[in-house]
């Protein structure tokens, strides 16, 4: 059956009348603040302690717009003759959020879950210059990360966890049987200690009994 000549117009003013009926809501900003959704891009937070120097965010950046730069720094064996190591130390970890396009690669590449994403998205600047945040301000952000959501109680354990739960239940088997074998041996000794102590008795018994029969 063809359609019928203006049945799409009609449609399309339904929906307006049906708007127009109700009741506008103003959102209040910024007094009140909306009600982002939990993965909410604002910006990138960065938590300095976990981050490694290893560069990788930066290379695989599509912009172009992170700038790390680093020194090394030897340190000490940690014993007596080893062998001294180096480290990389950060001294820069800047964004330039004017170039940046908040596709979360740098987020998703980092190993060492160094870089964060935040809701936070009021950090507009006059100047466009001033869009290029330091590893100060990235710290800061990280106070503002929401955390985790909930694993889902059905879903399969993660095998990090798993490997993780084997490896310390071998260990704790492992150091249950030595408990073992030490207490065992323990009770052997202790036995063996009291059945010379035992045997000696009986020998200082008979040894009397034997002069009391000669005199």
């Amino acid at each position: 059956m063809p359609p019928i000549p203006g049945s799409g117009l009609a449609k399309g003013l339904a929906v307006t009348l049906r708007t127009m009926t109700k009741k506008t809501v103003t959102a209040q900003y910024p007094d009140v603040q909306p009600d982002l959704p939990p993965r909410s891009r604002g910006v990138i937070a960065l938590f300095e302690e976990n981050c490694t120097v290893c560069m990788l965010c930066a290379r695989e950046c599509p912009d172009w717009c992170i700038y790390i730069d680093s020194h090394k720094e030897t340190v000490p064996a940690a014993v007596q003759g080893g062998r001294e190591r180096s480290r990389n130390v950060l001294d820069r970890f800047a964004i330039d959020f004017s170039l940046c396009m908040y596709c979360g690669i740098c987020i998703e590449v980092c190993p060492f879950d160094a870089l964060f994403w935040s809701p936070e998205f009021e950090y507009a600047e006059t100047d466009i210059l001033e869009l290029t945040h330091e590893r100060d301000k990235l710290r800061d952000w990280m106070w503002t990360v929401p955390e985790p959501p909930a694993l889902d109680p059905a879903a399969e354990e993660p095998k990090e966890i798993a490997a993780a739960r084997k490896t310390a239940d071998k260990l704790r088997t492992q150091r249950e049987q030595e408990a073992a074998e030490r207490e065992a041996a323990a009770q052997a000794a202790d036995a063996q200690n009291a059945a010379g102590q035992n045997a000696a008795g009986q020998e200082a018994a008979d040894r009397e009994g034997t002069q009391e029969g000669q005199e």
